[in-house]
């Protein structure tokens, strides 16, 4: 007996719909057989009706058992194709995730790989962004101690003051040859210019002093209310004036030096600051002979001092120009002279070259004359002489 619990549902149905078939047919031809006796049925008794409706009833089980056999062989038949069939596609599918897996397998390792990489130049990255990093905090570390240091120098007056020298001193040798300028120069007066620029007469030799009013400037930014604006705009003004006035008096001499000097602010906010909102102090500067200067200004300024020095410098060597551009039309006229003579000497010995070539040729002629007469016969001999 075939198990049907692992038989195909289908097919079940199927084998189901041809026993429903097989039993219609069963039972029509017993109605058939049926009415074909019934008019036997009529002459035989009760017992012999029932003897033929019992042998009628097994040979119908008869047959329907050798049918229900057929069935059952043929549902086992297909089960074992299905079954075959099933297992094939369960190797094809095995085979397919199989190949599925390896190349998942693959392509997680070649991804895993990529990102392996890019995490490692991440990594590297990070790495170099952090060694900037730490460099930069190192140069942030030394510019806050140079910040800080340049707060202590100009913090106190005297260092503040050298420092304005020493910016003064690095911008004129940047500008000026060695021999226009001098530093620390003591006036016939006694007093000691920060620095001496040799302009010739006129104007004359030029004072350039450095000056830093530093803490008025500091209390004027530091001011909050309008009482502290106008105490520390008064106090700006008043060192600055007495900046002017100082250099007017000890650095303007009549016959020594130019009639002006230059009052150098090595700070450009300051030099913003006296210009555009104490206008005022800048004029009594220009009618006092002292013009503001800040860096920027000095470096301008002493592009227009090179360029005199210069045109001077030309001036002063025009004569020694002249002889030496008069000499050298000397010895240009001299080299024509030369040239020329040189130029003869060529084409005489050109006309004397053309002459050896035509002696050359003359004797050249008389000499194949000579042979001529000496090979040819005494006929020839007869022309040549009559020739001759």
């Amino acid at each position: 007996m075939p198990d049907f619990a692992a038989i195909d549902p289908a097919l079940l149905i199927i084998a189901g719909l041809l026993l429903i078939v097989l039993l219609g047919a069963g039972m029509a031809a017993l109605a058939a057989a049926r009415r074909a006796r019934a008019a036997e049925d009529a002459a035989l008794d009760q017992s012999d009706v029932l003897e033929r409706l019992a042998a009628d009833l097994a040979r119908s089980s008869a047959v329907q058992a050798g049918r229900m056999d057929q069935v059952s062989a043929a549902l086992s038949a297909q089960q074992a194709q299905v079954d075959a069939r099933l297992q094939i596609q369960e190797r094809m599918i095995a085979e397919a995730v199989d190949a599925r897996l390896v190349g998942l397998a693959a392509r997680l390792d070649h991804r895993f790989d990529i990102e392996g990489q890019r995490a490692a130049q991440s990594a590297s990255e990070v790495r170099a962004r952090l060694a900037v990093i730490d460099q930069a905090q190192r140069l942030i570390s030394d510019l806050g101690e140079k910040v800080v240091g340049f707060q202590d120098i100009l913090s106190n007056k005297q260092a503040r003051g050298a420092f304005g020298e020493v910016q003064l001193t690095d911008l004129v040798s940047q500008m000026l040859p060695p021999g226009a300028y001098r530093m620390q120069a003591t006036l016939s007066n006694g007093r000691r210019a920060d620095c001496l620029i040799n302009l010739p007469n006129p104007p004359g030799p030029i004072v350039v002093d450095a000056k830093f009013p530093l803490e008025s400037f500091h209390l004027l930014r530091q001011a909050k209310t309008d009482a502290e604006r106008n105490e520390a705009a008064r106090a700006f003004r008043t060192a600055v004036q007495a900046h002017i006035k100082a250099i007017s008096e000890r650095y303007l001499i009549p016959g020594e030096t130019a009639d002006g000097a230059l009052m150098f602010l090595p700070s450009e906010a300051v030099y913003a600051e006296l210009h555009g909102n104490f206008q005022d102090v800048v004029d009594k500067g220009f009618r006092a002979r002292v013009w503001i200067v800040s860096p920027t200004t000095l470096m301008a300024t002493l592009t227009t001092v090179r360029a005199i020095l210069k045109d001077t410098r030309v001036r002063e060597q025009a004569s020694l120009i002249r002889a030496e551009v008069t000499a050298l039309l000397e010895d240009l006229g001299r080299l024509d002279d030369r040239t020329s003579k040189l130029v003869r000497h060529f084409e005489q010995a050109t006309e004397d070259l053309r002459g050896l070539r035509i002696s050359a040729d003359r004797a050249t002629r008389r000499g194949e004359r000579i042979e001529a007469l000496q090979l040819g016969d005494g006929a020839g001999e007869a022309d040549g002489n009559a020739a001759g």
